[in-house]
């Protein structure tokens, strides 16, 4: 029996169970709160980051030593904007709410 055939129901009468695409409403809610703490944690690690980054540019500055803080900045600047679009992105790639 092919596919085409077992889509349209069976070809002996019975139908092909069609679950619902939803989470069930527990789930979901305990998914958004783990990713509200998660998008929360990855937002305050940004901003820390990017304070003990400032913070270690001011003393190596006052010292007179010449570090690769700008580097360090950048990856910490590259995590905040992954962090901040990550839900944009996967909002666009698989566009909830299209079947």
């Amino acid at each position: 029996m092919n596919f085409a055939v077992l889509a349209q129901g069976g070809g002996d009468g019975t139908k092909v169970p069609d679950p619902e695409r939803k989470a069930p409403p527990k789930l979901a809610t305990a998914v958004d709160t783990v990713l509200g703490i998660v998008g929360w944690a990855g937002t305050a690690a940004g901003v820390a980051g990017v304070l003990i980054t400032g913070t270690m540019m001011a003393v190596s500055m006052k010292r007179g030593e010449g570090s690769e803080h700008m580097s360090r900045l950048g990856m910490v600047l590259g995590g905040c904007v992954l962090v901040a679009t990550a839900g944009p992105i996967i909002t666009f790639v698989f566009q909830p709410g299209t079947e």
